[in-house]
């Protein structure tokens, strides 16, 4: 493959990349606690030495899909009256036990389980400050969760719902569409500023979202033109400089 090929299938991979990202998104539009990605791209650069000066200079310039990164800005909240239905106003994220170990999530909606335990709908127990399960006796009634997380019924405060943040965000990893792996410790969030009886939906916005998918499928179709162009290009070349009759 010559150069100019080599470095559009480079934009092709990336564009490519972008495209399953957006979709990604648009489809857990409606997600509650779901966070946008997107797609960080770099130039990766390739000295020429010892070589005959390309057309356009020194240096060639290939697209790397570098990193992808999240929106952290929070959805809109969505009011139902559940008194387990959280919804965080400001950053961080609620802790759940899982299978596979604790988990970070920002979707609130939350029961309780046959002993009491609170959890989501697959199972996975919030874990309060101490980063233990919380569980109500049946004597708890009439339940209220405070802004910084304490939980109290009628009859006693039963402890403090954990939220957490990651000391480096950028290291926070997406298991499924509302739950993340932490790779770096935790610190607590002091005001977390929960609401009860309400859900953070996704924060994806999806005109804005379907604009983006427009324009990156865009420049997808322009870089197989130019792919094409120039195959049509080194073939017309091939064809005149060979004899007649002289297979490439």
């Amino acid at each position: 493959m010559d150069i100019a090929s080599s470095i559009a299938a480079s934009r092709l991979v990336a564009q490519s990349r972008a495209l399953d990202v957006i979709a990604n998104n648009l489809a857990n539009a409606e997600t509650p606690g779901f966070q946008a990605e997107r797609v960080q791209f770099a130039d990766w650069l390739s000295p020429q030495r010892g070589a005959a000066t390309p057309p356009g200079g020194r240096v060639l310039a290939y697209t790397q899909d570098r990193a992808t990164w999240r929106e952290t800005t929070p959805g809109p909240l969505r009011h139902t009256g559940n008194p387990l239905d959280l919804a965080l106003a400001g950053p961080g994220y609620f802790t759940v036990l899982t299978k596979a170990g604790p988990r970070l999530t920002r979707d609130g909606r939350f029961s309780l389980l046959a002993d009491g335990t609170i959890a989501n709908a697959e199972g996975d127990k919030l874990l309060d400050t101490a980063g233990q399960p919380i569980r109500l006796d049946p004597t708890d009634t009439g339940l209220a969760v405070a802004g910084d997380g304490t939980l109290s019924s009628k009859a006693r405060r039963i402890g403090r719902i954990g939220v957490v943040r990651p000391t480096d965000p950028l290291r926070l990893r997406a298991q499924g569409a509302t739950l993340f792996v932490a790779d770096t410790p935790t610190v607590p969030v002091a005001a977390p500023g929960i609401v009860q009886g309400a859900v953070e939906g996704s924060n994806v916005q999806p005109i804005a979202e379907l604009t983006r998918m427009i324009d990156t499928s865009r420049q997808f179709e322009f870089v197989v033109q130019f792919v094409q162009a120039e195959a049509t290009r080194q073939s017309g070349v091939i064809d005149k400089l060979l004899p007649p009759g002289t297979a490439p």
